[in-house]
């Protein structure tokens, strides 16, 4: 039987070894010593990381849980399925084989512009290192990529593609504003050679030839719970659940738009024209923070650890392709800043007029307040300042399950609700429940493209008629899921925590919606699977799935 201390060792080598693969992530979550490298994708670098890897995942399980806490126990859990996780990113759902944006999200050099984490020379310097290893990178990428690819991943690969070179140029800048200029400009021109030879090749040889094949199928779509959320239970449970919430969704806007004496199409349209114009995106986002703060503090909803800073900036060009707005929070590791950055996708110069106003439509007042709930306070910073002050261990702090991250700030939206956010209107909870409607379109795409092998028109069709999209931002979702089937995420988290919040808010913390969510806030970001064991009073060290 293994040394149960010898827990506190494997967890150290195996995050190292996680992050020898995730360097990105490991700059994501602050740990600095890992700025400017980019992983070796190529295959047999990978076969010796799974080969070191399935080790480790050998010593990990050989430690019996009953020699040790509770607490530990659970950690020992989390290091597993983060093992497991990555081996079947790599081997099962085949990323590095199958995917093209796996290669190219990596080089983006947001960390490093947008965090005022150290001197500026350190984090040119590590934009050099960055730019230098592109090219190498994608000659990996072509020698790996199997085709025929799907052709989703291969479209939006492009997109993502295409706008890398504007953001090598605005590292450059970056870098010439402190008389670095000329360190950057040596490497970008050969990096951006490097991704037009990339984009030719995806468009020239893998775009006519692209696939269908994206499906992970029945039985990795079951795996897939299991290790990003320690879940046993069948997918059609999940089903279910997300048809079910769906219907008290609709149910509810049905009920708002009876009550104004409208149908739900006007009550949308009525939403649509309350929009800023393009100029006033970035103000209304900005006072739209300082609201949401002021009214988690007046509503005693969750704590608000300080420092607190919070800044609003345009969503870089190379993620607007893919993103309406989102969150830079600071990592659990970040000792320099707890400064978080809220982009926001503005409108784009280039499109017409026609689809300018489009964009501002669908961004309007109310859903831009909702998304500022989920992006900000009380959703993703909020819950990144509760990681970054707990004594959460190793494991717990590197562990970031996606359903526990976008869960919660999902069930944001809804907290604030019913705490009364807007309530001298309809507005913001037609807002909520026309996101919360869309997150549940997510779940069950997901669920019908990877296992009952929906085709993306379906899916598309799915988001027409249950979200109230249009065509073009419906099918937009539809093609999302063939590359991103954990965006099921957002409603598995909600109710997720939901369930727990039934179960625990009266008998554990009378009924005191603070310490409740206080109490979650520390718990890190665990996979949902486990949520009910870890509010218990004394988490069982059998709870985890040996």
């Amino acid at each position: 039987m293994a040394d149960p201390t010898e827990l506190d060792a494997i967890e150290r080598e195996i995050v190292d070894h996680l992050f020898l693969l995730q360097p990105t992530y490991a700059v994501f979550l602050g740990r600095h010593e890992h700025d400017g490298r980019l992983p070796d994708y190529s295959k047999e670098s990978t076969d010796r990381w799974s080969a070191r890897a399935r080790d480790l995942l050998q010593r990990l399980t050989a430690i019996d849980d009953r020699a040790l806490p509770p607490s530990r126990s659970i950690d020992r859990f989390l290091l597993r399925l983060s093992v497991e996780g990555t081996l079947f990113d790599l081997e099962e759902a085949r990323k590095l084989d199958q995917n093209p944006m796996t290669f190219l999200t990596v080089t983006a050099l947001t960390p490093y512009l947008s965090r005022d984490y150290a001197p500026v020379p350190a984090r040119v310097e590590a934009i050099v290192r960055v730019l230098r290893g592109v090219p190498a990178l994608l000659e990996q990428a072509r020698r790996r990529l199997t085709g025929p690819l799907p052709a989703p991943f291969v479209d939006i690969g492009v997109v993502i593609g295409k706008g890398l070179p504007d953001h090598f140029r605005d590292a450059e800048a970056f870098a010439a504003a402190a008389g670095l200029g000329d360190a950057v400009a040596a490497v970008r021109a050969p990096a951006v050679e490097a991704i037009e030879r990339f984009l030719d090749w995806l468009t020239e040889v893998e775009k006519p030839r692209a696939g269908a094949g994206f499906a992970l199928g029945p039985e990795r779509f079951q795996r897939l719970l299991f290790v990003r959320e320690g879940i046993e239970a069948p997918f059609a449970d999940l089903r279910k659940a997300g048809a079910a919430d769906l219907a008290r969704n609709q149910a509810r806007l049905q009920e708002i738009a009876r009550t104004e004496r409208i149908p739900v199409s006007a009550l949308i349209v009525r939403l649509q024209h309350d929009h800023c114009a393009a100029s006033e995106l970035l103000g209304t986002a900005r006072g739209y923070v300082e609201e949401a703060r002021r009214f988690v503090e007046s509503k005693e909803l969750v704590s608000i650890p300080g420092p607190v800073a919070c800044r609003v900036e345009e969503t870089p060009v190379w993620g607007r392709a893919t993103t309406t707005a989102s969150m830079e929070p600071p990592g659990p590791f970040e000792s320099g800043t707890a400064e978080g950055i809220y982009y926001v996708t503005l409108v784009d110069p280039a499109w017409t007029s026609e689809q300018q106003l489009e964009w501002l439509r669908s961004l309007h007042r109310p859903m831009l307040r909702n998304v500022t709930v989920h992006e900000v306070f009380p959703g993703h910073y909020l819950q990144a300042l509760h990681l970054r002050a707990s004594d959460a261990s190793l494991a717990r702090k590197v562990y970031q399950s996606p359903s526990f991250v976008e869960g919660w700030a999902h069930y944001a939206e809804q907290l604030v609700i019913e705490a009364g956010l807007g309530a001298d209107g309809v507005s913001a909870e037609v807002a909520q429940l026309l996101d919360a409607l869309l997150r549940n379109c997510r779940l069950l795409a997901s669920l019908g493209l990877h296992t009952e092998g929906w085709p993306v028109d379906r899916a598309t069709h799915l988001f027409e008629k249950e979200a109230y999209l249009d065509p073009l931002p419906a099918e937009r979702e539809a093609i999302r899921g063939t590359f991103d089937p954990e965006y099921f995420c957002y409603t598995l988290g909600k109710l997720a925590i939901l369930d727990v919040r039934h179960r625990h808010l009266a008998t554990r913390f009378g009924g005191n919606r603070r310490a409740f969510h206080d109490a979650l806030l520390r718990l890190g970001c665990p996979p949902v699977g486990l949520l009910d064991t870890l509010l218990s009073p004394v988490a069982s060290p059998a709870a985890p799935p040996p």
